[in-house]
């Protein structure tokens, strides 16, 4: 996997000129419609816009669950963009994280093995995985949990599994799809918090969200419609 070194180093993001268009029957519809955007190493962003906007069509494409039609998509200096499907998931296990609105938890496995489900697929000895995962669920405030389930837990408590899960392999990228959408507005502060405390610490952010008090946690807003980028607004 090639790296182009004339992408910016300090960009994690480079999408150039990206079009996004689903065939439905006898019509196509234009998801994205030439989208540039560039998301720097340690930025917090926040992706908003209405329904068919083109925002989750776009976090799926930088999670590399589905190609543009057209442009250029640098992860990292690495054009994702024509990779054939193995690299792709080679490219999601070890330079991205995941977390979804409804946890996506396993839910016969406890804690520590949702946590050490990505390790798992990275081959990882099984003391490693066993001390790595600790030290997330001590990250996320779930160190007394490790042995409970998911139907044990609160919401909030399994978003912070979902969060612990998806920085077991060390991200990149950490991809959020509204991750206080199923949780009440004191839970979803808390886990805003977290995210900001992660964010502090280094870690690149890209959140889809609708809401904006949500979306006032993170550095850039980033607004859609139509599939076009409308503004992008920074906090002060």
């Amino acid at each position: 996997m090639a790296v182009d070194t004339s992408v910016q180093a300090h960009n994690v993001v480079d999408l150039r000129n990206i079009y996004k268009t689903y065939v439905m029957g006898d019509q196509q519809v234009r998801a994205l419609d030439g989208v540039d955007a560039a998301f720097e190493k340690g930025s917090f962003w926040a992706i908003l816009g209405p329904s068919g906007s083109g925002k989750s069509t776009m976090l799926n494409l930088l999670g590399c669950l589905d190609r543009p039609s057209s442009g250029e998509y640098f992860l990292e200096g690495r054009n994702v963009s024509t990779m054939p499907d193995d690299d792709l998931s080679d490219i999601r296990l070890k330079y991205l994280g995941f977390i979804f609105q409804s946890f996506n938890l396993i839910q016969y496995s406890t804690v520590e093995e949702n946590i050490q489900l990505p390790l798992h697929y990275l081959g990882w000895e099984p003391e490693r995985a066993h001390a790595r995962a600790r030290d997330l669920a001590h990250l996320v405030g779930l160190e007394k949990r490790l042995d409970h389930r998911p139907n044990q837990l609160s919401g909030g408590q399994q978003q912070r599994v979902a969060i612990a899960r998806a920085l077991a392999n060390d991200p990149a990228l950490l991809l959020a799809d509204e991750p206080t959408g199923n949780l009440d507005s004191r839970t979803g502060e808390d886990i805003m918090r977290l995210l900001t405390d992660l964010n502090q610490q280094g870690k690149t952010i890209i959140m889809v969200t609708h809401e904006l008090d949500v979306a006032a946690h993170a550095q850039k807003r980033m607004f859609m419609r139509d599939g076009k980028v409308e503004r992008i607004e920074e906090s002060r």
